[in-house]
């Protein structure tokens, strides 16, 4: 009896761990999708007068991560080449995060825009 519970408790298992591993594969592709799409919003003149930043978009660990870096991304942005084209670089990455994030931190609608 105890070899059927193990054997079913390693179907189950792995199937699941299956499934997590091809999410967690997914998602992996979009950090490095995202990634890039914050490098090249910094483009070189960004990444040489920033190094940090691009170090840390280039190093950072997870989305959450990134996410987190889009408002250091901002003040770059908009030292280099004015607040709208780096309102509108940070939106268009923003947009690379839907469906990766938790609901809880993503980006509302401001009523003010509306």
């Amino acid at each position: 009896m105890r070899w059927m519970t193990k054997n079913l408790f390693g179907t189950v298992h792995g199937a699941l761990g299956g499934m997590l591993s091809d999410n967690a594969a997914r998602a992996g592709s979009r950090v490095e999708e995202i990634r890039q799409a914050m490098l090249e919003s910094l483009g070189d003149s960004g990444r040489s007068a920033f190094p940090a930043i691009e170090r840390r978009v280039r190093f950072a660990s997870d989305v959450q991560g990134l996410w987190y870096l889009r408002g250091e991304m901002m003040e770059a942005l908009s030292s280099l080449q004015g607040e709208y084209m780096a309102r509108r670089k940070i939106d268009e990455v923003s947009t690379l995060f839907r469906g990766v994030l938790p609901s809880s931190m993503s980006s509302r609608q401001s009523r003010l825009s509306a």
